[in-house]
């Protein structure tokens, strides 16, 4: 991926800083072992976290990709944990059933043995990204290239939301009955480039209505997204690098400047460490916040 100046430009420009949110705090990276890693997921039992390695080109079904096991002080506890993907990327658990997006197919995969139980088609599907769930364990997944949200209810993957005003979604989260989408902006497919970086929009769960969150001025080409406990929205920017975080009137506020390739991160259950996976470094880096 390449990264045209006045994206980055136009980004710094319309983004409003706000000074109030706290800097996060450094706490480990790890060595450069990882390859390609797109996405972290904290396990809700236990002390690990699950890894989503590329290891290639995010669209290739080329069966190198992978998932490894961590210890959440950073130390690595299994490299190649679930193996026989192709670019896996972004993962969210139901229970013990940790869903992946793998190109164009929901992987499910046993979170407790690493064991891939069902593959799940996305019809159509041409790069899935970033996978959320909800309360009832519905799980929710992006199609960035197609502007597309497919859902999961259990039984059968289908198309939920199909809309270009997603413009080109990446991340998912999910808090009460809003579904939360890091979008990248309307890109060329051909370097993911953008003349106008995205934002940040949410969907009702119930309704489908699809709106900004509290302002469409452009913040970033945005990859992972998260909601603490406290309330704080959390986002990181693949192409600047960064980690932000966004208040409900839009407010940006630039945690720690990161590299390029900053990309899914994950947050503990107590919302005060954020992992997050450094595509281009082959690292993952832990942080504390302030909730």
């Amino acid at each position: 991926m390449t990264l045209k100046p006045l994206a980055t430009t136009l980004a710094l420009m319309c983004a409003t800083l706000a000074g109030a949110a706290s800097a996060a705090q450094p706490l480990w990276q790890t060595d450069a072992v990882f390859r390609t890693p797109e996405s972290v997921l904290p396990d809700t039992q236990g002390e690990r976290l699950f890894v989503s390695n590329i290891d290639g080109a995010p669209n290739d079904k080329d069966g190198n990709g992978f998932i490894s096991l961590m210890g959440k002080d950073g130390h690595v506890q299994q490299l190649e944990w679930v193996t026989g993907l192709n670019a896996p990327k972004g993962m969210a658990l139901v229970g013990r059933r940790l869903f992946v997006a793998d190109v164009d197919v929901l992987v499910e995969v046993d979170a407790d043995s690493g064991k891939i139980v069902a593959r799940h088609p996305a019809q159509d599907a041409v790069f899935l990204n970033d996978v959320a769930a909800d309360a009832q364990g519905h799980v929710y997944v992006t199609d960035m290239l197609l502007n597309r949200i497919y859902r999961f209810d259990g039984k059968a993957l289908s198309v939920w939301l199909d809309s270009a005003d997603l413009t080109n979604p990446n991340g998912l989260a999910v808090s009460g009955d809003t579904l939360y989408v890091a979008c990248w902006g309307v890109m060329n497919p051909a370097d993911f480039s953008t003349e106008v970086p995205g934002h940040v929009k949410t969907v009702s769960l119930t309704t489908k209505a699809l709106s900004d969150y509290g302002s469409a001025a452009p913040i970033g080409n945005l990859d992972g997204i998260e909601m603490t406990p406290g309330g704080r929205l959390l986002l990181t920017d693949w192409m600047a690098g960064g980690l932000l975080s966004v208040a409900p009137d839009g407010a940006v506020s630039k945690l720690d400047a990161l590299a390029p390739g900053s990309a899914d991160l994950g947050v503990s259950a107590d919302g005060k460490t954020a992992y997050i996976p450094m595509m281009k470094d082959g690292t993952v880096r832990a942080f504390s916040l302030d909730d």
